[in-house]
């Protein structure tokens, strides 16, 4: 069994360590090295660091024509393994693997195809998602099922915690998928395509809280978004990153969304929301290392009675 491995980012790498000790992965695709930071240094992606430190061949096309489907010919794989590969398979490509390909993505398929199914599950206070994994179809995420074990949701996960998790428990999966594809070359259950729900890719400015949602909706998406693209508002003319909060449960005087309330000791910085109130515990201003809230408050002593708000000052 020769293998082609597509992947980019960190989820990507403990699945590739495990399928190339127990078969041959033939080379690992992934995207160019890039320059990146004020100094323009020269970075490669995970997978790529990964597979270099297990002597595995490296592809890295900008494009992926004619001349890079000659060398992927000449290598004569049976399967296409990907995990957030980050571009498009055309038919031309998925023709060369005898066995097609299959693709590890975090969500209860047909829930949440798309580029964000984790993210998406945290915002929308899910309480099970999970992991599948599929074949590759030309159509985005609608490859038929080959395995999808389910994963429950305790309600403090972030993104990057959530992350660590799936790639973890999809590394035995691939190896899983792929030995039954061995013994059968035609497994997997069809998805029903009326039950499909998607995901949209998040942006940076996704992060800027909007105080006129419940504090529910703005904890969630404080997780969510953590560690990119940030969860973060306007103190007066400097940004703020609200890295950690809580929906809070007592009872203190109301006020306009995005108003800080009070600070409890107890419980953290208390900002009214559009309905119900936010409970921060950890915080970074512009330019500042991350702080807890007892020390945020010691050195912004004007805090309690600001009003949080976006950059063209109003809480949208």
């Amino acid at each position: 069994m020769r293998i082609l491995f597509a992947g980019t980012p960190e989820i990507a790498v403990p699945s590739l360590i495990a399928l190339s000790r127990e078969f041959e992965v033939c080379a690992v695709l992934t995207n160019p090295d890039r320059e990146t930071g004020r100094g323009r240094k020269i970075v490669s992606s995970p997978v790529c660091e990964a597979a270099r430190e297990l002597g595995l061949k490296v592809l890295q096309p900008e494009k992926l024509d004619e001349e890079f489907l000659d060398e992927v010919k000449k290598l004569k794989p049976d399967l296409l393994a990907v995990i957030a590969f980050g571009r498009i398979f055309r038919k031309n490509f998925l023709d060369l693997f005898p066995l097609g390909g299959i693709n590890l993505h975090p969500s209860l398929l047909p829930r949440y195809r798309g580029p964000s199914p984790l993210s998406e599950a945290i915002r929308k206070g899910d309480a099970l998602t999970g992991i599948t994994v599929q074949r590759v179809a030309l159509k985005m995420d609608s490859g038929d099922i080959i395995l999808q074990p389910e994963l429950k949701l305790d309600g403090r996960e972030t993104t990057g915690s959530l992350t660590e998790k799936v790639a973890a428990l999809g590394a035995p999966l691939m190896v899983e998928a792929v030995q039954i594809l061995k013994r059968d070359p035609e497994a997997g259950t069809p998805q029903n395509d009326g039950d499909a729900t998607f995901c949209r890719l998040i942006t940076k400015e996704d992060g800027l809280i909007n105080w006129s949602d419940s504090a529910e909706s703005i904890e969630r998406n404080i997780r969510a978004f953590s560690p990119w693209p940030g969860a973060f508002s306007w103190y007066g003319d400097k940004k703020i990153n609200i890295l950690e909060a809580e929906v809070f449960k007592g009872e203190v005087p109301s006020g306009t969304a995005g108003t800080v309330l009070s600070y409890s000791k107890k419980d953290g910085i208390l900002i009214a929301a559009g309905s119900g109130i936010l409970a921060v515990r950890r915080l970074q201003l512009q330019s500042k290392k991350p702080m807890d809230y007892i020390s945020f408050v010691n050195g912004n002593r004007d805090f309690v009675g600001s009003i949080l708000h976006s950059p063209s000052g109003d809480n949208a």
